[in-house]
């Protein structure tokens, strides 16, 4: 994994996250955020958010395994952000092919009216439908990814939840700062993940780091202490 790190020149922030199972979905706002130590999505929104040098707003998170879910962690660090209390921020559902957002977080759906819906204080679940339409998919044309700019601009800052990296994921991330890759402990192969860095690399998409999860065995304090 440290060779992994060191192609994409950053050392991974690690998340102690448990698989997550997709026949059981997350129950409730709290659950979702349970599946995180809180530590460590603050120093990942710290990280990511409130960086000295180039200051970041909006950032899509993609899972280098097909198997991995990204909905809670997405939705974990939307909501610190958001408990930051002068931002309005936006959880964007950005994978066409996946379930809706809201189903792994066990939140309401809005109605069929809602563009977007309030699931917590200054956060908005943003649904696909709202820049996507369903015979686009699983083409994205430009018409779409206009809409998806147009939807993150309303937000101070926004999360955008993406499938696995592909071409189409590179050009979904256009409409943002840059892309956090999503390892799992164990499995994500690093030939696969240096095939992405590089897929990424050419769309001149900004890799602005990694998250390993599923991490089995403790994290020495000295790591905690580096985030």
């Amino acid at each position: 994994m440290s060779a992994l790190a060191e192609y994409l020149r950053e050392s991974p922030v690690v998340i102690e996250a448990p698989p997550i199972d997709a026949a059981q979905p997350v129950v409730g706002a709290p659950s979702a955020l349970a599946i995180t130590e809180d530590e460590q999505i603050r120093a990942l929104v710290e990280h990511l958010f409130f960086r000295p040098d180039t200051p970041l707003h909006h950032i899509a998170f993609a899972a280098v395994d097909s198997e991995t879910e990204t909905a809670p962690l997405c939705f974990a660090v939307a909501r610190v952000l958001s408990e930051e209390g002068s931002r309005d921020i936006g959880l964007i559902d950005g994978s066409p092919r996946s379930e809706p957002l809201h189903v792994p977080l066990g939140l309401r759906p809005g109605s069929s009216f809602d563009a977007t819906w309030q699931v917590a204080t200054r956060l908005w679940l943003v649904p696909r439908q709202s820049w996507l339409d369903p015979a686009d998919s699983p083409q994205i044309p430009d018409r779409s990814l206009s809409r998806l700019r147009d939807l993150t601009a309303e937000f101070d800052c926004s999360i955008l939840r993406c499938a696995p990296p592909s071409w189409l994921v590179a050009r979904l991330a256009q409409a943002c700062d840059g892309v956090v890759l999503v390892l799992t402990a164990n499995k994500t192969r690093r030939v696969i993940a240096t095939q992405i860095g590089d897929l990424f690399k050419r769309a001149r998409i900004p890799l602005l780091g990694t998250v390993l999860t599923g991490r089995r065995f403790p994290v020495p304090e000295r790591l905690y202490r580096s985030l």
